[in-house]
């Protein structure tokens, strides 16, 4: 069945994938962006799409949803993954921080509740745990004693709160995501695009500390498949239960074991060069996946190696394009 749907942050990394596979779907899809970190090239593959509509606007504007709603008719589910991401930005504008990540996003989901909309699924973040060293990271770790390492991590906290209490909502708590798309000369970027970025230029990927701090990477395929369980679409049969859940894979990995792989799969002849860690930088992290697992039909398909070459593959075939 068509359904209507709301992606805001849809010219960014994860949002247009997540539009793409809805339209893939047959569903009709309504974007939302600013392009305050999003890129209009993002969308190319599906600009032109009968069932595409976008709308140039910030999260802020007052009465989007239901303004959208009443010119587009039919929405039924709001994905919400547009937000300030950069950490370093959010302690530096801290207010800002807080209108975009926190008030807007109180104020939509206020919206889709009185429109009747079956599902609001929000982008959480790993960043909620704050410096918590229990490993795996489990779903309740996250309180109001909770110490947050920035503005980005408190405001993602207090939507997940707001998001998980509504009858209509579910919050996932992504951890590290990377694949195509994501861009590398972002300040938002992951350290996967940068390494990528370096090797395939056959330079030296650039580790902070000693390279042994492990983190949970995602691909953003798997991602854009734990968007659809939580709206029960696509495969997905039944929506998930309003809730909060952790989005990963449940394997960490070195941040040099990373770059050992990136090197071997790019044939990069070039070594590490390390430098000073960086203040405020998690040690470890590593979700749980349990809830989401045990929930849903929903698991990890990309294996990480497989998901490096795909993503390197879209690097080389970015760069061939941009030099011819």
């Amino acid at each position: 069945m068509k359904r209507g749907c709301l992606v805001t942050g849809v010219a960014g990394f994860v949002g247009s994938h997540l539009a793409e596979a809805l339209l893939a779907l047959d569903h009709r899809v309504v974007g939302v962006d600013n392009f305050f970190s999003g890129h209009r090239e993002n969308m190319a593959s599906f600009a032109d799409h009968p069932d595409f509509r976008f709308h140039e606007s910030s999260v802020e504007e007052p009465g989007l949803l239901s303004r959208l709603g009443r010119e587009y008719g039919g929405l039924e589910v709001c994905f919400h993954l547009a937000a300030i991401v950069s950490v370093p930005y959010s302690v530096d504008h801290e207010e800002e921080t807080l209108r975009v990540n926190w008030d807007a996003t109180e104020a939509l989901l206020g919206e889709a509740e009185a429109m009747g909309l079956s599902r609001f699924v929000f982008a959480g973040s790993a960043a909620e745990y704050g410096e918590d060293e229990r490993l795996p990271l489990l779903e309740g770790y996250v309180t109001p004693e909770t110490r947050h390492l920035s503005p980005y991590g408190r405001a993602k906290h207090l939507s997940t709160q707001r998001v998980a209490a509504s009858p209509i909502g579910v919050a996932l708590r992504c951890f590290n995501i990377y694949g195509p798309r994501q861009d590398p000369r972002s300040p938002y970027s992951g350290v996967i695009s940068r390494f990528i970025d370096f090797a395939v230029a056959g330079q030296s990927m650039v580790i902070f500390g000693d390279g042994l701090q492990t983190r949970d990477f995602i691909y953003v395929g798997d991602v854009v498949s734990a968007y659809l369980a939580a709206a029960g679409l696509g495969a997905f049969p039944s929506p998930l239960e309003p809730g909060v859940y952790n989005a990963g894979t449940g394997v960490g990995i070195s941040i040099l074991e990373l770059a050992d792989t990136i090197r071997d799969l790019t044939g990069n002849p070039s070594s590490h060069r390390f430098m000073p860690e960086r203040p405020g930088d998690i040690r470890h992290s590593l979700a749980s996946i349990a809830a989401l697992r045990d929930r849903s039909a929903w698991r990890p398909g990309v294996a990480l190696r497989e998901g490096l070459g795909r993503t390197i593959a879209h690097t080389l075939s970015t760069r061939r394009t941009a030099g011819s």
